[in-house]
């Protein structure tokens, strides 16, 4: 949960000499945040129960803790401070230095938009104003998936740690007591048998099961990445005023338009908006790449409908291109 408290100028501004001091390299400087966060007292370093409370996860014993803390604790201070908190971590990131990278750049960019938004949604036009929405949306989809991921894997590791601190119990017998019934069901927990049981290939299932969710949500995030690196669909607007004279045959035009642009490989998906005056359309066309929705630009059903649309339109058609991350497409359908 996001840290609401209020951060007093000084604060920040012991913050920023502080980071400056130590020229964290990229993706630390989330110890700097870690560190507002936990100093409840605003000191500008951790007190024993200030990084209890903090940093326990119901897992490690209380004693854990105290040991670590002063594994941390290099200057021999019974205080942590920032230079400390990355000296330790920095040892132990592995994978998670690309994660925390990307985060901080993330974080900015995001932080870029937000301030952009903000200062021109309002005097944009409608198209704009509706590129914008869809991307916020679009955005907060891709990072809510993100997130789903992370969590399931945050509660399989939990549990896996449980387990292997508890290791091999007696069954423990829970008495349930049902309203209005005189009888308890009895219920047993934490079964653990041996290879020769005969119930070990029905509990081994389940082990395998567990595994199998770990490489799922390992794939899924690699899948993801990739995804956000390499590959673009080109998403297309389309805004048309058709003359009420020619409502009709236009309809038929974008009939075997729509039919024969669907009916291609690289098309992902056409969808029609007919705006309160039913003479105005506006068609969204979702395509594979930019290259595919050039072949189609070419193709004689796609050049057919622009040579009718010549003597069915109003005023010039309005036509918009973008770009946008594959995984946005492939999360969504």
């Amino acid at each position: 949960m996001e840290d609401s408290r209020e951060t007093s100028p000084s604060s920040n501004n012991s913050s920023e000499e502080l980071s400056s001091e130590l020229q964290l390299s990229k993706g630390m400087s989330i110890f700097l945040e870690i560190l507002r966060r936990a100093d409840k007292n605003d000191d500008g370093k951790l007190s024993f129960e200030e990084f209890k409370a903090y940093f326990a996860d119901g897992v490690l014993s209380g004693e854990e803790l105290r040991d670590l803390f002063h594994t941390i604790d290099t200057h021999n201070t019974n205080n942590l401070d920032t230079e400390e908190l990355c000296e330790y971590f920095s040892q132990h990131l592995g994978e998670y230095e690309n994660v925390l990278t990307a985060l901080e750049d993330l974080n900015l960019s995001i932080l870029k938009a937000m301030g952009k938004t903000k200062k021109d949604y309002q005097e944009a036009s409608n198209l704009k104003q509706f590129v914008t929405r869809f991307l916020l949306k679009e955005t907060l989809n891709q990072l809510q998936s993100l997130q789903n991921s992370l969590e399931c894997a945050m509660e399989i590791t939990e549990e896996q740690t449980r387990q292997e601190r508890q290791g091999p119990t007696k069954p423990e017998v829970l008495s349930i007591q049902w309203p209005g019934k005189r009888s308890s069901r009895r219920v047993q927990r934490h079964k653990i048998f041996s290879p020769n049981s005969p119930q070990f290939n029905v509990y081994g299932a389940g082990l395998l099961e567990e595994d199998n969710q770990w490489m799922t949500q390992i794939n899924r995030l690699q899948k993801l990445i990739d995804r956000l690196e390499k590959k673009h669909i080109m998403l297309v607007q389309r805004q048309m005023s058709v003359r009420e004279e020619d409502l009709e045959e236009f309809q038929l035009a974008l009939k075997h338009y729509v039919e024969s642009a669907s009916s291609q490989s690289g098309c992902l998906r056409i969808s029609i908006q007919k705006l309160s005056n039913e003479s105005h359309y506006t068609i969204y066309e979702f395509w594979e790449n930019s290259s595919v929705w050039n072949s189609h630009r070419q193709m004689n059903y796609s050049k057919t409908f622009q040579r009718s649309n010549v003597d069915f339109l109003e005023t010039p058609e309005l036509t918009s291109t973008m770009l946008v991350p594959a995984s946005w497409w492939i999360l969504n359908n």
